[in-house]
């Protein structure tokens, strides 16, 4: 009995020796990290290069009114429907209730700078290796109870478990989210050389735990989920509309970075079928604004005595932001769509220029980038910084990105694409599609080119149809196919589409979003903004150096390489875009004077009751 007692002994000892190992390795890191907060001290904001505009001690932001009156009514339309409030999972189509906030906002004047909202401050060593956030003793949920660091370990792990695939790819480098103490929070990252994670960790949802931990939070709802922001649900009926009102004793209403926004007593959301029925219902006066996007409804649509009375108002707003990618995207999942030069060939089937001159009145600038007017747009033939990252890679590139700057294909505007249709048939014919009894077939599969145009917009298809005829002459069957908003959702979230008109904005500091829009990780994920499809081990790549730039113009030579890489790998036959914000509002509204980057914010804005007085006058007189 001896030796048994002795081995379990020795087993005992080389047990404590590890646990004591371990403690104290674990007591070690505790006061290493702990001495490593000691030495950070609170700041009021974070920008993700260089200093935030506004100091500590900062009253407002300029773009606002200070002093703007409470009150009014907003009345605003949305095309389709709505099954449930929340947008943080992968079902149904949801609407946001107005009353979710986050630890941090951002400004509207500033690139990405975010300043404390439900946290007071925020704590980052220079590093950026993790971030310790301060919460307010005044933020409350809109039934009272206090917001606590309890709320937000709850709402990282929900939604990094439960919530969209995109939204648990967003915040993938976060490690974890320790409780400190009652209102401070410290999130944990995986490396440190992405600088944005503080910021995207101040973007965070944040979610009442004491109101989800006894609901289902995976299932769709219509019960308006509580929230602590400056509205919230007053009434809707699903489907139809939605009623948001301004919460009179909402906790941060005095807070600088809210002053002179949220203003309106009330806003109404009314859905309609299709774009028609709302610009009747905004001509009739049923709503009270409208972002017009067609550009010939903009133009032949308001012949109207409200606009020509000058009672709705019909403006062109200027915007400084990037304007990203919209295009006919093509799903390489596909067979047909895997081969570069097939892909290639097809753009020469859009004649832009008749389009633009025929169906957009000449509005529109055709985009040759996926950061379009912004300086993160590649330019020319890649130099500098830019050229050295290029190659890197040279082999595993297409050899033009080196030689040629990247162009669409253009035509006279004349409506003959006859020279472009050429160009194309003879690019396909080198990747193995010759025509056979007027067909485009594949030499060695025998397979017929056929596939389908998704849209979810019955107005798309005029656009479409020219392209889709100069598809037919080359040979190729292709079938338009206009959908629902609910199943057009669901043929995204499940992949099942050949080509779709799609796109992705950008903001002037890209960053983690990039992974999910390209990266290789995000190919199969249900709901992945990754619609083409692309796997690229140099795509994933660029994409890590963007999101590692630590600094301005590093950001800028490396979101160019990325643009040019995704450019030539033709995933995509470019559309178009505006420069300005086509707005229509009924002229019972005020906003400042000084524009903010977005063009149009109208959380800004507020209704003016001596404009509402002066418009009621000059209509009655009518």
């Amino acid at each position: 009995m001896k030796t048994p007692i002795s081995v379990n002994y020795r087993s005992f000892r080389k047990k404590l020796a590890v646990y004591v190992l371990f403690g104290a390795v674990t007591l070690i890191f505790s006061v290493q990290s702990t001495m490593a907060e000691q030495d950070v001290k609170p700041v009021h904001g974070i920008a993700m290069h260089g200093n935030p505009k506004y100091g500590p001690d900062f009253e407002h932001f300029d773009y606002v009114n200070p002093n703007a009156p409470k009150g009014g009514k907003l009345s605003q339309a949305a095309r389709g429907t709505f099954d449930s409030f929340n947008t943080l999972i992968p079902k149904g189509n949801a609407i946001g209730t107005g009353s979710t906030e986050s630890l941090l906002t951002r400004s509207f004047d500033e690139p990405f700078t975010e300043y404390g909202l439900i946290a007071e401050s925020l704590e980052v060593p220079e590093d950026r290796s993790w971030v310790i956030f301060n919460l307010r003793p005044e933020a409350r949920w809109h039934d009272g109870t206090p917001i606590t660091a309890d709320d937000v370990v709850w709402s990282f792990e929900t939604i990094t478990t439960k919530g969209r695939p995109t939204l648990r790819f967003y915040y993938d480098d976060v490690i974890s989210a320790e409780k400190l103490g009652e209102r401070r929070v410290r999130f944990n990252f995986k490396d440190t050389v992405n600088r944005e994670l503080p910021l995207i960790v101040g973007q965070l949802s944040i979610l009442p735990k004491h109101y989800w931990e006894n609901r289902d939070f995976e299932k769709t709802t219509l019960e308006p989920p509580l929230g602590s922001g400056p509205y919230r649900i007053k009434e809707f009926e699903a489907g139809r509309y939605v009623v948001q009102e301004r919460v009179e004793d909402y906790w941060g209403k005095d807070l600088p970075v809210n002053r002179g926004l949220n203003n309106f007593d009330t806003i109404r959301t009314d859905f309609y079928r299709d774009d028609t029925a709302i610009r009747l219902a905004l001509n009739s006066g049923d709503i009270d604004i409208r972002f017009e996007n067609q550009a010939k409804a903009w133009s032949s649509d308001y012949d109207t005595p409200a606009v020509n009375n000058g009672w709705l108002i019909k403006e062109e707003i200027p915007h400084q932001m990037s304007t990203g990618m919209q295009g006919f995207i093509m799903n390489t999942r596909r067979g047909i769509f895997a081969d570069r030069q097939v892909r290639k060939a097809l753009a020469y089937a859009l004649d832009f220029e008749w389009t633009n001159e025929l169906l957009f009145h000449g509005q529109y600038t055709r985009t040759e980038s996926y950061f379009s007017n912004a300086d993160l747009a590649s330019r020319g033939l890649p130099q500098g910084e830019e050229l050295e990252i290029l190659e890197r890679y040279r082999d595993q590139l297409p050899p033009e990105i080196f030689t040629e700057e990247f162009s669409v294909p253009k035509t006279d505007g004349s409506g003959n694409s006859r020279q472009n249709l050429l160009i194309a048939r003879k690019m396909l014919a080198e990747a193995g599609w010759k025509v056979k009894d007027l067909k485009l077939v594949n030499e060695k599969t025998g397979e017929v080119m056929k596939f389908e145009i998704l849209l979810v917009s019955q107005a798309f298809e005029r656009i479409a149809l020219p392209f889709t005829k100069n598809l037919e002459r080359l040979g190729i069957e292709v079938n338009i196919r206009t959908v629902d908003p609910s199943q057009y959702a669901n043929r995204l979230r499940e992949l099942d589409f050949d080509v779709i008109v799609g796109g992705w904005g950008q903001s002037l500091s890209p960053g983690n979003e990039q992974r999910s829009y390209w990266g290789s990780y995000a190919v199969d994920q249900y709901g992945t903004r990754n619609y083409a499809g692309i796997k690229n081990p140099v795509i994933d790549e660029l994409i890590e150096l963007v999101i590692e730039a630590s600094d301005r113009e590093s950001l800028i030579q490396r979101t160019r390489a990325l643009d040019r890489v995704l450019l030539f790998g033709h995933y995509v036959i470019p559309n178009w875009h505006i420069l300005f914000n086509r707005l229509l509002y009924w002229d019972k509204f005020s906003r400042p004077e000084i524009p903010v980057m977005q063009g149009v914010t109208t959380t800004r804005w507020w209704y003016d009751e001596q404009k509402a007085q002066q418009l009621k006058q000059k209509m009655d007189a009518q």
